[in-house]
């Protein structure tokens, strides 16, 4: 049991926005459709996390934009979101992939220093066909880096990779403007320093690191993976390397490189670093099927998708692919049960006994709605360069946003509320502006009196919280009800 004596202990801390829809959707806002967007999420505001503790929330459909952090609900969204991981020790480069790599290095060194190194350093004709028809990841993506080149003579280019804080810089705010105005074709009134600072710098997360079993050091916290050619930076991969995972924030880079496939660049060598740090798995962020901005995660593989009902890993095969096709909603393990049910062989596909099948037809950019106006402007795109804030909305919208309560929800992977009147809650630790130390919730005066059946009170909105975060949790985070601008 924890007490406000274990303060000292690395307590992630947490302020709970709550369950809300957005109206506009930023995937599918282009449609013209008409019909009614649905952004359903919980949210809530990270004022610290652990590294441990924010890779257990994204391994239950969570992430981070910013400080804020949500979790959508796929079966009650225009445009599911769902998790996808990679397992770096298994990844095989396509024919695609490989030759992007290969052309940039290429780029980098330049034909007048392959032919003399070649001279003043030849290598056997055994090396060579190894060469040729081997792909070493690991040595192939830091080939025509500046460090591992042999001169003289020098390279046609200076191309430097180095890992760094997630601090701001103006050198990096000048990629960031470019990518988002030539790249994104977004509005320049839009793009600003304080955007670039609360979306993609000062992350909550701590920074440490840890040993791996191999003795490897794994960094841990958010970073900026910066590309340099000639002296210039041109890239940045923002990361969140967690103990077992790098988490891929956002990809961006100057609209100079864009011949040189930078994207593509960037996500291998971030599965290449996940694989050399023993990190393993690289998670490219939230996968959205019906958006063809996201075709691109699945030609990466063997990818994972978490169901979002059992919270296990399922292989994104074309089985898989062709599921997500059909539904709009998808929980393959639901899919499981049903051909189980309905005597559906999983090798063929086909019906057998006579059965059919029972199928059950059926967010998200933060920003905007009631979770937009708790956390007084903190939002943005949370997926590498897709994305979109919500506009006004009429007295209706805003009535229906403040009567959502994540218990009456459906969301998958949530305790019921039934379920939650059971988890005792008396010795989560909570903070708040009216005291120097941490507190037991037990401690507070309406604690027994009253409900979480009872939307907007206090006991509600700690147990939407601890059930969108999981009650096995309950011992790694605090509530923090402090006023984030005295933080």
């Amino acid at each position: 049991m924890q007490t406000p004596d274990d303060a000292a202990a690395p307590y992630s801390h947490i302020f709970p926005i709550g369950y809300s829809n957005s109206s506009e959707c930023g995937y599918c806002r282009s449609s013209g459709s008409g019909q009614s967007r649905k952004r359903y999420s919980y949210y809530a505001v990270a004022t610290s996390l652990t590294p441990a503790f924010y890779q257990k929330l994204v391994n239950r459909c969570w992430r981070r934009s910013g400080t804020l952090l949500y979790r959508p609900n796929q079966r009650n969204s225009c445009c599911p979101h769902y998790t996808l991981r990679l397992d770096s020790t298994k990844f095989r480069p396509t024919k695609d992939q490989r030759q992007a790599v290969n052309r940039f290095n290429k780029h980098v060194v330049g034909e007048a220093y392959s032919k003399e190194a070649a001279r003043l350093r030849p290598r056997s004709r055994e090396e060579v066909r190894k060469r040729d028809n081997e792909f070493d990841l690991v040595a192939r993506i830091h080939e025509a880096e500046l460090q591992s080149l042999e001169t003289p003579p020098p390279p046609a280019h200076e191309f430097t990779v180095t890992l760094e804080p997630d601090t701001f810089t103006e050198e990096k705010y000048e990629v960031f403007e470019n990518y988002q105005r030539l790249v994104h074709k977004e509005p320049p009134e839009k793009i600003s320093q304080n955007g670039f600072k609360r979306f993609l710098c000062g992350s909550p997360l701590t920074r440490g690191s840890i040993v791996g079993p191999d003795g490897t050091k794994r960094e841990l916290g958010s970073f900026h993976q910066c590309y340099r050619l000639d002296g210039k930076l041109v890239a940045i991969g923002v990361l969140d390397l967690l103990p077992d995972c790098v988490s891929a924030v956002y990809f961006l880079y100057h609209e100079s490189v864009h011949p040189h496939n930078p994207g593509k660049l960037g996500a291998i060598r971030e599965i290449t670093l996940a694989l050399e740090a023993g990190y393993r798995w690289w998670y490219s962020g939230f996968y959205i099927h019906s958006c063809p901005k996201m075709k691109y995660k699945v030609d990466y593989s063997p990818q994972y998708v978490l169901d979002p009902e059992t919270l296990e890993w399922d292989l994104l095969d074309k089985e898989a692919l062709a599921i997500f096709d059909k539904k709009p909603y998808v929980s393959l393990s639901r899919e499981t049960r049903l051909n189980v049910a309905c005597g559906v062989s999983k090798e063929d596909g086909k019906v057998v006994d006579g059965a059919t099948q029972a199928g059950e037809p059926t967010a998200n950019q933060p920003g905007g709605g009631a979770a937009g106006r708790a956390e007084r402007g903190v939002g943005g795109r949370a997926e590498r360069g897709v994305g979109g804030r919500d506009g006004g909305k009429d007295k209706a919208e805003r009535v229906e946003e403040e009567e959502d309560l994540l218990f009456n929800s459906d969301m998958p992977g949530i305790p019921s509320l039934e379920q939650m009147e059971h988890v005792v809650m008396d010795n989560l630790l909570l903070r708040s502006d009216y005291s120097d130390s941490l507190f037991l919730a037990s401690d507070l005066v309406v604690w027994d009196t009253e409900s979480i059946a009872e939307y907007g009170n206090l006991k509600s909105r700690i147990a939407e919280l601890v059930a969108a975060v999981g009650p096995d949790l309950m011992s790694e985070f605090c509530v923090d009800f402090r006023k984030r601008d005295r933080m």
